[in-house]
């Protein structure tokens, strides 16, 4: 009985061993296999060895779970931020500006004496450049501007573009070039100052240009038609809008306006210029210089020197020297100011037409004392924004009405018909009378 139960436990062992044999074989079978599908997903590893295969695959184990997840979710995140908020642009860092000593008077640079000379030998050699064109009209540059930095309230680089769009329709419609500028070109000249500089730079570097005509960015042609009269200003060198009386008499500090202004390029001019600059260096020389404009003009507030006081203060002061060559034009609106025009466009176009310049449908409207790229001003920028999209609408008419459009109304950015195309449209008449007989040569 002993010998049968020796027998049994025997086979019974040799049942679990082969059992045990047979697992281990399917076991290595299976790691096997294991081995050969992660070789194929991460490679034979370096020299292809278990023992390299080994290695990398539980590096691969517990990167995949450990360092995987991390890597994924720094994904998501860098792809969420970068659609939620834009790239940072980096500011310009300026350079360190160097105090300049007040003692010292400003100025543009080297002397200039003899320009009329230079300029009039200029002009013999390149007679393909002539500064009158057939007619004898002058050949003019419209100058105007803005900051180089985007406007502090959105809209208004909009608006500042609708304002480069209606210069550009009327210096193409008489023939003017324009040079839009965006560079501070010195920066003790900032400001109301910053034109005195880019005049003169413009004046040397176009000797075929007879007048450079400035206008500020805030300032808009509302009479498409009107034709300076060059005429009348034959003997002057420096054209604006303003009054005698006010200005030599009264020594009022806005007699005058120097938001839109034509000066002659010659030396008389480049003259001017240096006698004007030196109140505009910014510090301790413009706050003191609007101390002595106060005190010396009525009416003017406190505040440091602007360029326009500076002039009105120059011209009574020195009225002999200068005044003979300036001319205070108050025939018709070369400046507007906005507040007692805008809200009689509507009866200006029932009563009258274009081609007056004056009250009646004025050449410039100016919007003083608005500022569309700054979140402040005199007046709300609300009523600013709202008036200047009149203006330009009133501007913009004039333009569309050539092509059969027009607004749907002064405050509309939508426009409508206002005649049906034809198969003639050369025959076409300009039953509104928008087109002067002078433009009818004028490539539109």
């Amino acid at each position: 009985m002993q010998a049968q139960g020796f027998l049994s436990l025997g086979a019974r062992r040799v049942r679990q061993i082969q059992k045990a044999m047979q697992n281990a074989k399917v076991t290595l079978l299976c790691l096997f296999v294991t081995v050969l599908v992660l070789r194929g997903t991460i490679g034979a590893g370096k020299f292809g060895t278990p023992e390299q295969d080994f290695a990398e695959i539980r590096e691969h184990l517990i990167v995949g779970r450990r360092g995987e997840p991390h890597r994924v979710l720094t994904e998501v995140v860098a792809e969420n931020s970068s659609n939620k908020s834009p790239p940072v642009v980096e500011e310009e860092v300026e350079e360190p500006e160097v105090e300049r000593d007040p003692n010292v008077p400003y100025s543009f640079g080297p002397k200039i004496s003899d320009w009329d000379d230079q300029r009039r030998e200029w002009l013999a050699e390149n007679p393909a450049f002539p500064n009158f064109l057939p007619g004898g009209r002058p050949r003019i540059l419209l100058v105007t501007g803005s900051a180089p930095a985007p406007c502090e309230n959105p809209v208004g680089d909009h608006f500042l573009l609708k304002s480069i769009k209606n210069k550009i329709d009327y210096c193409r419609l008489h023939g003017i070039e324009i040079f839009y500028n965006m560079a501070h070109l010195d920066r003790e000249m900032s400001g109301f100052w910053a034109k005195l500089p880019l005049i003169r730079k413009l004046m040397l570097a176009h000797p075929e240009v007879e007048f450079i005509w400035w206008m500020d960015s805030d300032a808009m042609f509302t009479d498409m038609v009107f034709e300076l009269p060059f005429e009348r200003y034959k003997n002057h060198n420096f054209i604006m809008h303003g009054w005698e009386e006010l200005v030599y008499n009264r020594k009022n500090w806005i007699g005058l306006n120097t938001g839109s202004f034509l000066l002659r390029n010659c030396q008389w001019s480049l003259d001017i210029l240096d006698a004007w600059a030196p109140m505009g260096p910014k510090g301790k020389i413009r706050l003191d210089a609007g101390k002595l404009l106060t005190r010396s003009l009525v009416g003017r507030p406190e505040f440091e020197a602007d360029d326009q006081s500076a002039l009105v203060y120059l011209l009574i002061t020195q009225r002999e020297k200068w005044g003979d060559k300036v001319y205070l034009e108050s025939a018709y609106y070369l400046h507007g100011y906005w507040g007692i025009l805008v809200d009689k466009y509507e009866e200006m176009m029932e009563k009258y037409q274009p081609g007056l310049g004056d009250h009646r449908w004025p050449l410039v409207t100016h919007f003083v004392g608005c500022k569309p790229c700054g979140k402040f001003g005199d007046y709300p920028v609300a009523q600013c924004l709202k008036q200047m999209e009149r203006a330009f609408n009133f501007g913009d008419n004039q333009i569309l009405q050539i092509y059969g459009f027009t607004h749907k109304s002064l405050s509309s950015r939508g426009v409508k018909r206002t005649r049906n195309d034809t198969d003639k449209p050369l025959e076409v008449k300009d039953e509104l009378g928008l087109l002067h007989p002078a433009f009818k040569a004028v490539k539109l």
